[in-house]
């Protein structure tokens, strides 16, 4: 897959190497605008000198820039705090591990894809569901409301209750609802499509989506309670074996 040369040109001068760099955002979940910008989510390997010595690495690069034009937005973690959010629940660093749009990777990569799945417990409903009140108080604060922030709302239900149902992590809202078939969620991608960041609802029915939304977290809260998913992520072993093993291999951060 091509991509950007000023994509590729945030990886060529990150601080660190990087175990894997992907994209994330509007472009992951299938409706970026004309003027989205780029989400860039990865993992970088700190020296091993800086792990056990007393001079620290920086354990989260973050770094916002426009380069022609083009807004991007990165942000990495060093590879033992992302094996580590990785057992807890947060769905939002497996989404970033398993996007199809990588931009960069080492071998250890796919190594550390496999046990994705075994990171996954019933408790990652409860990521889904804070992220999408969150999103839809933003919703609900706008005047006039945007369809950025619903769609976000949306995406962020479904992915949970497709991960509930089926233990997959699924983050673009195109594939979440074939399955789900809400009628009105085509349109609302179009026009995100179509229009730009500002693009809003010229009427929402504001008590329409209010029913919606609470009716998908009902749906999640009841899933959370008939999923067949684990209590406990069973990837631990095996994630620090791979976590001693590339600092090993990388320990001059080359």
């Amino acid at each position: 897959m091509n991509f950007d040369p000023r994509l590729q040109k945030q990886i060529e001068e990150h601080p660190y190497p990087l175990l894997f760099a992907t994209i994330s955002g509007s472009h992951l979940y299938g409706f970026p605008s004309p003027d989205s910008d780029y989400d860039l989510r990865g993992v970088h390997l700190l020296p091993l000198e800086t792990i056990i010595g007393l001079k620290p690495g920086q354990e989260t690069v973050e770094r916002s820039r426009v380069d022609e034009g083009l807004e991007i937005d990165l942000v990495t973690h060093d590879v033992g705090k992302f094996f580590q959010l990785m057992l807890k629940k947060n769905g939002y660093v497996l989404e970033q591990l398993l996007s199809p749009l990588v931009l960069h990777a080492i071998p250890e990569y796919e190594e550390l894809k496999a046990l994705a799945p075994g990171c996954v417990t019933k408790y990652h409903a409860y990521h889904y569901l804070g992220f999408a009140a969150t999103q839809w108080k933003l919703f609900q604060k706008e005047d006039p409301p945007r369809v950025k922030p619903l769609l976000y709302v949306y995406r962020v239900l479904l992915t949970g209750l497709y991960l509930m149902r089926t233990g997959e992590v699924e983050p673009n809202l195109i594939h979440l609802n074939e399955e789900a078939q809400l009628s009105y969620i085509p349109e609302m991608i179009e026009r995100k499509l179509e229009g730009s960041e500002r693009s809003t609802l010229d009427a929402a029915d504001m008590e329409f989506h209010g029913r919606e939304y609470q009716r998908l977290v009902s749906e999640l809260e009841q899933a959370l309670e008939t999923t067949s998913l684990p209590e406990q992520p069973s990837s631990g072993a095996a994630l620090n074996d791979l976590l001693v093993r590339i600092r090993l291999t990388h320990r001059k951060g080359t």
